[in-house]
């Protein structure tokens, strides 16, 4: 018997597997059973990611959700995408495999502190992250991507005052790109925090003809030697469009599982961090999602993601305005 306070204790179900047991056949076989869909984030193992129903950036994922007709979502990710997942498909059951899957960047900007700091901007319009828990989308006027947040933010007025939250990296990027009379809250992703200018540099001279892709959330020396800046999405299709055959990756190390699939025979480098012996850097949150707790997640139905009415229903405003003024735009 299952015990559902131990499960909500430890954020997962820990319940032994047999080793004989083929967890990619019977995970496939409960998914077709209970009529689920699994998504998996870039930043996922190879392993979780091949077994996805659907792979790609956290927003994405959402939204080919909710145009299934799945009566169970697996988000095979971190806590807010799971939140946004919900919010976007209210009618079906979301689960995550691991509740301890958060998120630094989302930690790095609570709820209570944002409304309290929008308290000192009343004239200005909201703009988050999606990166972001509920709470957060529900203080926010319109929500964006890393791939469209230059686009929403030029979509204002020219004379439009502006919140940004929570990634301060990634806000500095688009303030320097649009010029637009932007506060920035102070959040960033431990990850693209990380990356070492130092080090990345080495490995430029050690591979010269290597081109450096870098995630905008990263810090802007890196941002400065790279040579292109884009979403997790529009790094992998700038790997296979272009034709060098060396890369190095300032991103999350998982995206380049895809960057191996898409072109198995270029050369793809995780760019380093400063402290670290293995050359890669990896959010420890991702990697928290296992094919065991998938498969157990999936046959117990457990944990459940769950947003508040209320939350959700302002949450999903800032989402849809997004939405809206992308399609406007044809993004």
């Amino acid at each position: 018997m299952i015990n559902r306070d131990d499960i909500l204790k430890k954020g997962f179900v820990d319940t032994p597997v047999d080793s004989s047991i083929d967890l990619v056949a019977e995970i496939a076989r409960l998914k077709k059973e209970k009529n689920a869909v699994i998504l998996a984030h870039y930043y996922q193992t190879g392993d979780i990611q091949d077994i996805a129903d659907f792979v790609g950036d956290s927003l994405a994922l959402s939204q080919q959700a909710a145009k299934t007709d799945a009566d169970i979502i697996v988000f095979a990710g971190v806590h807010f995408m799971a939140e946004t997942a919900k919010i976007l498909s209210p009618s079906k059951k979301v689960l995550i495999p691991d509740m301890n899957a958060g998120c630094s960047l989302a930690d790095s900007c609570k709820a209570e502190d944002f409304a309290e700091f929008l308290k000192n901007y009343p004239d200005h319009t909201v703009i988050s992250y999606v990166n972001t828990t509920a709470d957060v989308k529900a203080l926010t006027d319109i929500v964006c991507t890393s791939s469209n947040a230059v686009q929403i933010v030029q979509s204002l007025p020219a004379d439009a005052k502006i919140v940004f939250g929570p990634d301060r990296n990634l806000g500095s990027y688009i303030k320097n790109l649009t010029g637009r009379d932007m506060v920035i809250w102070d959040g960033a992703c431990h990850v693209h925090e990380e990356f070492s200018l130092e080090r990345i540099l080495e490995l430029k001279k050690e591979h010269p003809n290597a081109k450096i892709l870098a995630h905008p959330e990263c810090k802007k020396p890196i941002l400065l030697v790279a040579d292109h800046v884009g979403s997790t999405a529009e790094l992998l299709k700038f790997s296979i469009t272009d034709d060098a055959q060396e890369y190095i990756v300032a991103t999350e190390t998982g995206i380049i599982h895809q960057m191996h699939k898409s072109n198995p025979d270029k050369v793809f480098i995780p760019a380093p961090p400063l402290d670290s012996t293995c050359g890669c850097n990896n959010c420890n949150f991702m990697k928290l999602i296992t094919l065991k707790k998938l498969y157990n997640t999936l046959l117990y139905e457990m944990p459940e993601v769950v947003v508040d009415e209320e939350v959700s229903r302002k949450a999903v405003r800032s989402i849809k305005a997004m939405l809206d003024i992308s399609a406007k735009l044809g993004l």
